[in-house]
């Protein structure tokens, strides 16, 4: 999230500095239709990569895979075609890599690897309201009553068996 948080606030910076330098080389007429050329053969490159991922994506659904890497490259790709669409030099320099088939696989494997190494901890909410961690992490077992037991200091979980029932009537 900080880093995020720093793109934000460093990408706008980074990107009217070279919008200055490249105006100040060039001038503002060549740097205003080279940033529109670079986004017009971004979309253009977007729409190549965009079927050419789909029709991946079909075939593997169609021969019964799962296309997660597909998936991933399709987000990939909508990232990069959102970044080329910002005007701006760096933005288009992230942008293409998001459009290159190899650093495209690459990044999506990475952001992959990513999360699957930092998976999101799994909270159960007892019937007292406090919250406890379930333990569903990476190299980590769901608590057990027995473990409970054993470690005098944790809160024992209350256990809720949800159903549905009726009242007969004699």
């Amino acid at each position: 999230m900080r880093y995020l948080f720093l793109f934000f606030i460093i990408m706008p910076i980074a990107e009217m500095w070279l919008l200055i330098e490249v105006g100040q080389l060039i001038g503002a007429p060549l740097t205003i239709a080279a940033v529109v050329a670079t986004a017009a053969l971004g979309v253009y490159w977007l729409r190549q990569q965009g079927l050419a991922t789909f029709a991946r994506l079909n075939q593997r659904l169609q021969s019964g895979e799962l296309p997660a890497q597909e998936l991933a490259e399709g987000f990939m790709l909508a990232i990069g075609g959102a970044l080329l669409l910002t005007p701006g030099f760096v933005t288009d320099m992230l942008g293409f890599s998001c459009l290159f088939p190899l650093s495209r696989r690459w990044l999506a494997r990475s952001i992959y690897q990513q999360l699957a190494a930092n998976r999101v901890q799994a909270s159960v909410y007892t019937s007292h309201g406090s919250q406890q961690n379930a333990g569903t992490g990476p190299g980590r077992r769901p608590q057990t009553h027995a473990d409970a037991k054993s470690h005098p200091n944790r809160e024992r979980r209350s256990e809720t068996i949800e159903g549905e029932y009726t009242v007969e009537e004699d």
